[in-house]
């Protein structure tokens, strides 16, 4: 009896075994084209960038092969003068790419840190009842509806110092005294491209958590209602902690997003050096000076720094409030 209790045990195990070798060789096949698609979209021109970069590469050579192998000397290069002085070359030694990583950084700490509490604090008025609750939840969403380049046009006619509305609120408001020129001035232009960014991506992040919390279930709060706990207290101890993946999901996109600021630094900006970043600094050596070998070791470099951080990320998000590292 018992072995043939074992027998058909072990028969129903291989079937599940089988069929899940199945299961495995079948999702396979359905993502084998986008896994294609993926590589020559993305891989291969990552690889080539990172190829460029260790070649002297210019817009007249890289066309013709006449490019030539130089290692790390678009990275870090050090010369030696005849007087025996010695001169560092290359992106490393670059004061405007270092220029460039801070004001990269800053701007995406502080887009990311102002979006999430905005957009938190959007999320839980949305996940509230009431009525025509439809209707604002469609219309918060129209700024991430907009493209790009539309809204820095948009926000450059608003915030222009001879015509823009903004100014002339300020001014009826007696908040200014005269025009300010908010994106051309190095003290404002990135205030102002930072309101453009979270006024233009806070309805992204509300949306992600928004649906964080909709997978909270309703019979945690009720009974938090009836035990008369604090909403505060179910705020910290009940909403963020089953909140938290959803909360690391919309940051890591967004943190993705502002590093490789582009789009709004060049056209709502004259790009000096108080908002030039990373991607707008390797933009000019590729297209403007022809550099190709150094313009992409910048931008092999925003894809290590981009890497970097969401290897820091994660590593973070492992890691619970006492500092153990989470199973």
């Amino acid at each position: 009896m018992t072995t043939t209790i074992t027998a058909a045990a072990e028969r129903a195990q291989g079937r599940e075994t089988g069929l899940q070798q199945q299961r495995a060789r079948a999702a396979f096949w359905f993502l084998a084209p986008m896994l294609v698609m993926l590589a020559l979209v993305a891989a291969w021109p990552l690889f080539r960038s990172i190829m460029y970069s260790f070649t002297d590469a210019t817009s007249d050579t890289i066309f013709n092969g006449q490019s030539e192998w130089v290692g790390f000397q678009n990275y870090l290069e050090m010369r030696v003068r005849d007087n025996g002085d010695i001169r560092w070359r290359g992106v490393l030694a670059d004061a405007d790419w270092w220029n460039a990583v801070w004001n990269t950084v800053r701007f995406s700490v502080l887009s990311v840190t102002l979006e999430t509490m905005l957009g938190l604090l959007v999320a839980l008025v949305l996940n509230a009842e009431f009525r025509g609750r439809g209707f604002v939840r469609a219309a918060i969403l129209i700024p991430w509806a907009i493209p790009t380049i539309v809204s820095a046009r948009m926000w450059g006619w608003m915030l222009n110092d001879q015509y823009g509305i903004i100014n002339n609120m300020m001014i009826g408001l007696g908040l200014i005294d005269s025009p300010i020129a908010w994106t051309a001035r190095p003290d404002t232009a990135m205030i102002a491209v930072l309101i453009v960014d979270v006024w233009k991506t806070t309805p992204f992040m509300a949306l992600l958590m928004l649906a964080g919390l909709q997978m909270i279930p309703r019979d945690m709060y009720e009974s938090a209602r009836i035990d008369g706990i604090h909403p505060i207290k179910v705020f910290f101890r009940v909403t963020l902690p089953l909140l938290k993946p959803a909360l690391m999901v919309a940051v890591i996109f967004r943190l993705l997003d502002a590093l490789r600021i582009f789009d709004l630094i060049y056209v709502l900006t004259p790009q000096s050096d108080a908002t030039v970043t990373m991607s707008v600094l390797s933009y000019r050596e590729l297209q403007q000076f022809g550099d190709y070998g150094e313009g992409s070791a910048m931008s092999t470099l925003l894809f290590a720094i981009i890497a970097l951080f969401v290897a820091l990320y994660i590593w973070l998000g492992k890691v619970d409030l006492s500092g153990e590292r989470s199973k």
